[in-house]
């Protein structure tokens, strides 16, 4: 019968889900801006890697970035020359990454289109198709050997992160999710991964109420709890389960769920003024 609720209740949230109002407050506004293909893939990167804090500080650093890349982030990048171009980037820095950290991303997205033409290429490379990890610790193994002869601040590795380093890697999966799912406000212009093959998005908001509702027992939201949560997820929905990612992060943001009370007799979360319990 839990389950059933469930289910039930993520539905009715999904259907009834604002998507046009989440653009507006969401780091995929940017690649939204664009429709050749090349550039949703390298604006969607871009914005991804940088949306960590709160969505005001990073916007508008996002926004500086666009500005100065012009009308083709994918041309920009194309062209770009570590010595001739690191100037363009001066005073774009953002919280733990430095106008350095910057230069450095540029350098790597300009290596990586002109060895492989496109950045699902590069993650497709190191794919083992049971495990969408493999695509992201690949990358960032494909990352590492690329940049071996490049002055790299350890800082920057917070842009590129892996599942084999126990990162939850909320960041590229929400970039991955916007490239694959072909539905909603996600372009779903990457054929090569599937859509039951995400992870989700595993931020505090997602944790706390996958928690409530029995999704995962984990207390430490890590790549362990984001792959349980997207099990828990495939129950309701096999071969579409992040499509729940959009309403349970948005109720986690606007406080409707605060987690569970200590010796309660099972988990709850509020749900548009139904209060589920687990049985």
């Amino acid at each position: 019968m839990y389950h059933y609720q469930i289910k039930e209740a993520l539905d009715r949230l999904y259907r009834d889900f604002d998507f046009d109002e989440r653009l507006r407050h969401d780091p995929i506004e940017f690649p939204h801006r664009y429709t050749k293909a090349e550039d949703i893939e390298i604006a969607g990167f871009i914005s991804a890697s940088l949306a960590y804090g709160r969505i005001t500080a990073f916007k508008s650093v996002l926004e500086e970035l666009f500005a100065r890349m012009g009308e083709s982030p994918y041309g920009f990048v194309r062209g770009f020359d570590i010595k001739r171009h690191a100037s363009l980037l001066e005073g774009i820095k953002y919280r733990f990454n430095s106008e350095s950290d910057m230069v450095i991303l540029f350098h790597l997205l300009s290596e990586i289109i002109r060895r492989f033409r496109s950045l699902e290429n590069a993650f497709l490379h190191g794919f083992d198709s049971r495990d969408i990890g493999t695509a992201i610790d690949g990358f960032r193994s494909l990352s590492q050997r690329i940049l071996e002869k490049v002055k790299v601040n350890k800082s920057f590795w917070y842009l590129i992160p892996g599942p084999v380093n126990g990162s939850a890697c909320k960041r590229v999966n929400l970039f991955l999710r916007w490239m694959v799912r072909d539905r909603d406000i996600d372009f779903g212009i990457w054929k090569g991964f599937r859509k039951d093959q995400l992870i989700i998005p595993l931020d505090t908001h997602i944790a706390r109420i996958g928690q409530c509702l029995g999704f995962t027992r984990r207390k430490t939201a890590d790549w362990r709890m984001a792959v349980e949560i997207t099990e828990a997820l495939k129950k309701m929905d096999p071969e579409d389960p992040l499509k729940y990612d959009f309403a349970l992060c948005h109720k986690g943001v606007i406080g409707m769920c605060k987690g569970c009370k200590e010796k309660s007799d099972g988990c709850q979360v509020l749900f548009d003024g139904t209060l589920m319990k687990q049985r």
